[in-house]
């Protein structure tokens, strides 16, 4: 179907996990809308991830408040074809009006009258507001460390599918958080020899004392804080679902057959150089690991639950041979190293969103996702309105909120339309 001159009071750009939470509160409020994606629902769980990959929460967890994830324990970490599964299931139980296959190519403000202009793929329509839901992970970040010249395949953490995919000899992956970890675990249980490259990181516990550590994070108010430590707004953390769900040790990964390097550098003449930080983002990340542990035993204490102790949970590995003499250069030919993964993340692209809203960084300037350009919204950003922002249940209570804004906002519009009528 053509939507070519359609109004409609709001549109929403994406139907992923933001976009879909997005539609049903909307929905909720009465408010007429549509959501346009792209491509399919939760496309980027189908297409856009490893085929290994599965959530880093259990079920429990990571899932809306009014539906669970159906036939599956719910201490499990459901796979990605599952998750999206899910998100259509989830559409499907408020009719949600989605449009899929269409693009939005433009967004722009009317001149001389209310709303936006947005121009599509499939037509222009006009929009009193629009609600940006498509997230933080938009466009795959390649430091320009590597040239692409180099006699090195190259590829983003965003393009890796499975060890297969990949010409023959040893890998090395670049960034050391939740993609990065697993990507390389998989690799050298596959038969890879594998160099994983460290850079700062937190890594929680995934579970401790009988509970996992998105547990943790709620009881001890974690998740609702509402800005990170200064800082610390962008700390990669390393965590996994992989296994049935498992701690992220470094040292672990080495016993096991990982050669860690620090934080890549820069690259010359076919060798990459690393940082020489390699001891300390180790330390610093099992800092991040003991102190969860004790805020956790803190809580204990305080409020008497009955826990079972766990004093293995503070032993530590001996540190393996890189971490004691770290490799600081790597000839990548002599070390047969054939590919290099990028797990360095992504970054956002609003280059279709023509309106005044961001700073002289790009970055979106908002208010709990509130824009600062008027009938402009922001949904599905890391630390929108608090830790959990990006995350499947934290998103679902931020639509809520920016639904009942423009619920608000609406009523307002009426009451000056009945003022005008009489």
């Amino acid at each position: 179907m053509s939507l070519d001159q359609i109004v409609i009071d709001t549109l929403v750009v994406g139907a992923g996990q933001a976009g879909i939470a997005m539609s049903e509160h909307l929905t909720q409020q009465g408010v007429p809308h549509i959501v346009l994606e792209r491509d399919r629902i939760a496309e980027r769980w189908r297409s856009g991830r490893w085929d290994s990959l599965v959530a880093n929460g259990p079920a429990w967890h990571d899932r809306f408040p009014n539906l669970e994830f159906n036939g599956l324990d719910p201490n499990t970490f459901a796979c990605k074809d599952r998750v999206a599964d899910y998100f259509e299931d989830y559409a499907k139980t408020f009719e949600a009006p989605i449009h899929v296959g269409v693009e939005v190519l433009s967004v722009e403000r009317n001149q001389g009258k209310p709303g936006f202009a947005v121009q599509t793929s499939n037509g222009l329509v006009q929009a009193e507001r629009v609600v940006v839901a498509t997230g933080a992970f938009q466009r795959p970040v390649v430091p320009p460390i590597v040239p692409q010249d180099a006699r090195v395949t190259q590829i983003h953490s965003a393009d890796y599918r499975n060890p297969q995919q990949l010409p023959p000899g040893g890998v090395l992956v670049i960034g050391a958080g939740s993609s990065g970890v697993q990507i390389a675990d998989e690799l050298q249980r596959a038969g890879r020899q594998v160099h994983l490259s460290v850079g700062p990181h937190e890594r929680p516990p995934r579970s401790y004392r009988d509970r996992d550590f998105c547990w943790w994070l709620g009881v001890l108010g974690e998740w609702d804080k509402a800005a990170p430590p200064l800082g610390r707004e962008h700390v990669t953390i390393a965590v996994s679902g992989a296994h049935g769900g498992e701690t992220i040790d470094f040292r672990r990964l080495a016993h096991q057959g990982i050669v860690l390097v620090g934080l890549t550098k820069s690259f010359d003449n076919g060798r990459v150089h690393f940082h020489k930080d390699l001891a300390t983002n180790v330390e610093r990340g099992d800092d991040s690991y003991l102190a969860l542990l004790d805020a956790a035993d803190a809580y204990v204490a305080r409020t008497g639950v009955d826990l079972p102790e766990e004093p293995s949970a503070r032993e530590m590995l001996p540190d393996p041979e890189c971490i004691v003499r770290p490799i600081l250069s790597l000839d990548l030919a002599e070390s047969g190293i054939s590919t290099i993964i990028w797990a360095t993340g992504y970054a956002t692209d609003y280059g279709w969103l023509h309106v005044d809203t961001f700073d002289d960084k790009g970055k979106p300037q908002h208010q709990r996702g509130v824009s600062s350009e008027p009938g402009i919204y922001f949904l599905g950003l890391p630390w929108l309105s608090r830790r959990g922002s990006s995350f499947i249940w934290g998103v679902w209570h931020d639509a809520k909120y920016i639904a009942d804004h423009i619920a608000t906002q609406r009523k307002y519009l009426a009451y000056r339309k009945t003022v005008q009528g009489q």
